[in-house]
């Protein structure tokens, strides 16, 4: 169980130097992968649906590449909630459509899950002077709740909303021009999601992208967050001109074909821990 005490020890990892924080991520991870075989069968299957074209003994790499990726990610949030704006700063490049996204104008910046997701809002909070709002899911650990939380917080001017707080608030946060960081690609059960593709396989996935740029008049700009040697790369891409329509289904359709796109560019960095097809079609078997 993370307690307090773990926090203080992750706190005090945060000064190590990059490089060996890096390295006892990488530990960390090899382990995970060995130990815990219920994540490792999920990862494994969500590689096998998704890259069927891949061999097994390529899709097993890529799985321990996975595992490392996310152990240090987690590590990497010692420093990032605890250290410096200028350590942070130091570590962390802004690059893209930066300048576009300053234009004062309603905006949801579609975030997919990528291990480093919590740099990129951390990055935008801080560097940025806009008004920014997410949704977060809370945690089951309150220890660990309470620390996301106050991360997540640390610069800026920021709302977290959760999902009991419905819709109105955020669209009229939207509405106000304060910049929406959404995060709509997990499962989140049958409950208001659409089966769409996702690298062909029907996925339950949320059509909140395609409706909250509707109901705010946002655009939409997603925004990466790639992880390297010096520390993380967030990238701004551009608008998307075509996005939303008036079809929602084929919204939320593309929305799973452009973030293909974009896991193909870094798939070992893309949360694959996650039970992305755990809600299945009326009649289809179960993947897990």
């Amino acid at each position: 169980m993370f307690s307090a005490l773990g926090l203080v020890v992750l706190r005090l990892l945060g000064y190590l130097p990059l490089r060996w924080l890096r390295a006892l991520g990488a530990g960390l991870g090899w382990i995970l992968y060995r130990v815990v075989g219920s994540r490792r069968h999920v990862l494994l299957t969500n590689l096998r649906v998704c890259f069927p074209e891949r061999t097994d003994l390529e899709r097993e790499a890529m799985a321990r590449e996975s595992f490392v990726r996310f152990a240090q990610a987690w590590l990497d949030r010692s420093w990032l909630w605890h250290r410096s704006a200028a350590c942070i700063q130091a570590r962390v490049q802004l690059t893209g459509e930066v300048s576009s996204l300053l234009a004062a104008q309603p905006t949801v910046l579609f975030a997919p899950h990528f291990v480093g997701l919590d740099v990129g809002w951390t990055a935008l909070t801080l560097q940025l002077p806009l008004r920014f709002t997410t949704i977060f899911t809370p945690q089951s650990n309150a220890t660990v709740d309470a620390w996301v939380a106050q991360g997540r917080v640390r610069f800026g001017q920021v709302r977290l909303f959760s999902r009991e707080d419905g819709v109105k608030p955020i669209v009229s946060a939207l509405r106000d021009n304060e910049v929406l960081y959404l995060l709509p690609d997990m499962n989140f059960g049958a409950n208001e999601s659409i089966f769409v593709p996702f690298y062909g396989e029907p996925a339950a996935t949320v059509p909140s992208l395609s409706r909250f740029a509707k109901l705010g008049r946002a655009r939409v700009m997603p925004v990466t967050t790639r992880m390297t040697p010096r520390g993380y790369e967030v990238v701004v891409h551009p608008v998307w001109t075509d996005f939303p329509t008036h079809d929602v289904v084929a919204d939320t359709a593309l929305m799973n074909q452009r973030l293909e796109a974009l896991i193909n560019t870094m798939p070992t960095q893309y949360f694959w821990v996650h039970k992305r097809f755990k809600t299945r079609p009326p009649g289809a078997p179960d993947l897990y």
